[in-house]
């Protein structure tokens, strides 16, 4: 029974009883008032603490917003990076094995940094399980250890992949989708074992992994990537018809973006 209850009925029993002064009632009333205002001011310090609570996420939600706005810039200015470096290492003034191995060194920094921009992405993207509850509540301690030895052999291939490691590299890759096929990092470990042929200027083999990555995961953010170094191994070996169709097809279906640009420039050079 409330405060107010009790309130009420000592004054109905007063009523009752006959006994009830006017001093009487005029102080259960300012009791009731007194109550009353106490209620309302703690009601008002309630709503107005809602309120700065929901400021306070409206301004995490913008912050938010803005972060994943830079990292989409920061992508962008990367891959057009790659597009420049890519073109500069056809240039014909570059005869020297020292500025071909400078330019493929700086690909590989650039490689890096996407690659770590993807794995925060993803990871931020993986916040909820398919229940859609927060991992850190529902996962069990075997599939976060799991996680966790997945994402360490995934960096630790890449890691060698960025040294220049790249049959060690390519054996790290193959190893991790063996462990954990059909993961969110699948297509990029396939990719991978792709450009490490690449890089060991393999071009026949580098061609097959690509088309894996075409074939097996068509929904990934790594198929232009694929198509694009498809043509650019089939350039490596002269073969220029194949080279042709491979990089139109990469402006066609993912015009104005990076590898896009770069098939244009390669096109041009195309005779």
């Amino acid at each position: 029974m409330t405060k107010y209850t009790y309130i009420i009925l000592f004054l109905t029993l007063f009523y009752l009883s006959g006994c009830a002064t006017t001093g009487d009632l005029k102080a259960l009333r300012s009791e009731l008032n007194q109550r009353t205002d106490e209620k309302i001011a703690s009601i008002y310090a309630e709503l107005n603490e809602i309120k700065k609570n929901t400021a306070a996420m409206d301004s995490m939600r913008k912050g938010q917003a803005n972060t994943v706005a830079d990292l989409s810039d920061l992508r962008e200015n990367l891959q057009q990076l790659r597009g420049q470096v890519e073109t500069l290492k056809k240039d014909a003034t570059l005869s020297s094995k020292k500025d071909e191995q400078l330019l493929d060194n700086i690909i590989l920094r650039i490689n890096f940094i996407e690659n770590f921009l993807e794995i925060g992405n993803k990871n931020s993207s993986d916040a909820s399980d398919k229940t859609g509850k927060s991992n850190g509540v529902s996962a069990s301690a075997k599939d976060s250890a799991i996680k966790q030895d997945k994402e360490k052999a995934y960096s630790a291939a890449y890691q060698t992949f960025q040294e220049g490691f790249y049959s060690k590299a390519r054996t790290e890759f193959q190893n991790f989708l063996a462990a954990y096929p059909d993961n969110e990092y699948s297509d990029n470990a396939q990719f991978w074992i792709g450009e490490c042929y690449f890089f060991e200027k393999k071009y026949e083999s580098a061609i097959l992994e690509y088309e894996k990555v075409t074939k097996n995961y068509p929904n990934g953010n790594k198929v232009p990537y694929a198509l694009l170094k498809q043509g650019l191994s089939f350039l490596k070996l002269g073969d220029k018809i194949s080279a042709k169709l491979l990089l139109q097809e990469v402006i066609k279906n993912y015009p104005n973006t990076s590898q896009a640009r770069i098939a244009r420039s390669n096109l041009q050079e195309i005779k």
